[in-house]
């Protein structure tokens, strides 16, 4: 977990952003269609994988995943689905305090959306670019000739983690690491022990 296999970082080097840098450095100029140096953020189409499923798929730093996704309203996978959790935040320049990005918080639940569904530990921040960003980008990407179909201010960035425990309150409900692994695995019924 988080060994950076797939980084082209020197040794010693780790993969720490902030909100503003993700934004900036990452987000602004993938959708700007700017070369980002260095190039180790992968795209990854999020919503086929669970969240314990990213490690060798996603940018790993320690308990962190890092990707590009296209933004969707559908964030449902193959084990549950991310349900959003408070408003939007801003993320703001440090320099000019001038509103770069939108933060969104998700809560992975395992089951079928609605009451039914059981709450994780599994954390994703998705970071998206603010109206006004989005729009020069999709201008820009249209005055260098692209005449492709894809609308490349749809990008979002995100990061996912799995939440402490310790960090709140046990309510009985959120799953461990190891009862998320035991759930993960499909159709119990169908493995045969010897007898």
């Amino acid at each position: 977990m988080g060994d950076n296999r797939n980084v082209n970082l020197p040794p010693g080097f780790r993969f720490y952003p902030t909100d503003e840098e993700l934004v900036v450095h990452f987000l602004q100029r993938k959708a700007a269609l700017l070369p980002c140096h260095p190039d180790v953020i992968p795209d990854l189409d999020l919503y086929p994988y669970d969240p314990w499923e990213l490690d060798g798929k996603a940018l790993g730093e320690g308990n962190q995943w890092y990707y590009y996704s296209r933004r969707t309203q559908n964030r449902n996978t193959s084990k549950g689905y991310w349900k959003p959790m408070g408003i939007d935040e801003p993320v703001v320049n440090s320099n000019s305090s001038k509103k770069v990005g939108m933060k969104k918080y998700f809560v992975f639940y395992i089951g079928e959306s609605g009451p039914a569904g059981i709450k994780t530990n599994w954390i994703m921040q998705e970071y998206r670019l603010s109206d006004s960003d989005s729009s020069s980008s999709s201008r820009s990407s249209k005055r260098r000739g692209g005449h492709s179909k894809i609308d490349y201010s749809k990008w979002v960035v995100c990061r996912v983690y799995e939440r402490n425990c310790s960090e709140e309150e046990d309510d009985g409900t959120e799953l461990s690491c190891l009862d998320e692994v035991f759930l993960s695995l499909d159709d119990l019924d169908e493995i045969s022990l010897p007898d």
